[in-house]
């Protein structure tokens, strides 16, 4: 049986984000009800219209600020499960608390609440990343026993310094730090375990409202960037790490819902690692099948057998525990340019 089965009333944090509405869409398909948060009555105007066949089966609760120790007191009750999504994700952030203090207050307010809510909880998962384990090293795979301690010691060292993808990675990193510290120490009495999803760069077509490309959120925006403006170098053309489609990401979280053996366990979600070239590459395919034109050349005479460096992910656990398949990268590309075309850009 399934720890969280279907029927079961999940809360989804920040449901209104690029994965997050994904994983809304997946666990009401599977017939779950779903308790979504916002952080405005607006946000969820576009959650009601692409949702509303649903009808009571998808409840709204506008949260303005997660960072509160208060944020979700009142906002747990009746839940079997949670599923923590809200963080701040770009690259542009002056001073890293502008990422850290978010992403670290947000994780732990939803804990802390879940800590005095009353006890039907059954399980709640982190969504972490693959950059709180590291992204840096090439030719030997990370692993979920590994921590990204070289960004978090970087923005210590830095401050402002640290460039943008550094303050990120430290911000996942002492997030889910932080939630496995406080889970631990509350262990013995809790009526819940954690988990921790860990997902690489993430694309794939959009659910969420997005009315122009540069609107777009950070991973899509630079693949839209990728495919239609020639600004990447060749050294990043060919960089080869993890990426993932974002319709696996979601069918990880709620596999991980379901799966007993999750208890306790941070999860790599990744596809086999491919250079940057191969999106191209695929996106040029899709392009000629569905009529688009404009998708950069990228690299000339590009040969995938001269690639050397890849930053490569270890999927054992994935597949032992939630057994999800993996979208291939022509099929996550040519939905991703199907929903650009879609949309008219």
């Amino acid at each position: 049986m399934p720890v969280i089965a279907p029927g079961s009333k999940v809360l989804v944090t920040g449901a209104n984000g690029f994965a997050a509405i994904h994983i809304v869409d997946v666990l009401l398909k599977r017939g779950y009800s779903v308790r979504a948060t916002i952080r405005s009555e607006s946000k969820g105007t576009h959650l009601r219209k692409i949702f509303g066949k649903y009808g009571d089966k998808l409840e709204l609760v506008v949260v303005p600020d997660i960072t509160k120790d208060d944020a979700f007191d009142g906002v747990l009750d009746e839940l079997d499960a949670i599923l923590h999504t809200a963080s701040p994700f770009h690259l542009d952030a002056d001073d890293p608390e502008e990422l850290i203090r978010p992403a670290v207050n947000g994780t732990l307010s939803v804990l802390k609440s879940a800590i005095k809510a009353p006890g039907k909880i059954k399980r709640i998962i982190i969504f972490s990343s693959v950059v709180s384990i590291g992204i840096s090293r090439v030719n030997s795979e990370y692993t979920e026993e590994e921590w990204n301690d070289e960004a978090v010691d970087d923005v210590k060292v830095k401050g402002k310094e640290s460039n943008g993808l550094t303050k990120y990675m430290a911000s996942k990193t002492l997030a889910e730090r932080a939630a496995w510290e406080l889970y631990y120490k509350h262990k013995a009495s809790l009526p819940w375990d954690l988990a921790a999803i860990n997902p690489s760069y993430i694309f794939g077509p959009n659910l969420h409202e997005v009315d122009k490309p540069e609107n777009l959120n950070a991973s899509s925006q630079r693949l839209f960037n990728m495919f239609f403006k020639p600004i990447f170098s060749e050294k990043e053309l060919h960089r080869a790490t993890g990426w993932v489609d974002v319709r696996d990401v979601a069918e990880a979280h709620v596999a991980a819902l379901e799966k007993e053996e999750a208890a306790d366990e941070r999860i790599i979600v990744s596809a086999p690692s491919v250079p940057n070239q191969e999106f191209i590459e695929a996106a040029k395919r899709a392009a000629t099948s569905l009529g688009i034109e404009g998708v950069q050349a990228g690299i000339r005479d590009y040969d995938l057998a001269k690639v050397k460096d890849f930053v490569t992910f270890n999927e054992k656990k994935r597949n032992r525990i939630l057994g999800i398949k993996i979208t291939s990268v022509d099929d996550s590309i040519r939905d991703t340019i199907a929903d650009f075309k879609q949309k008219g850009w």
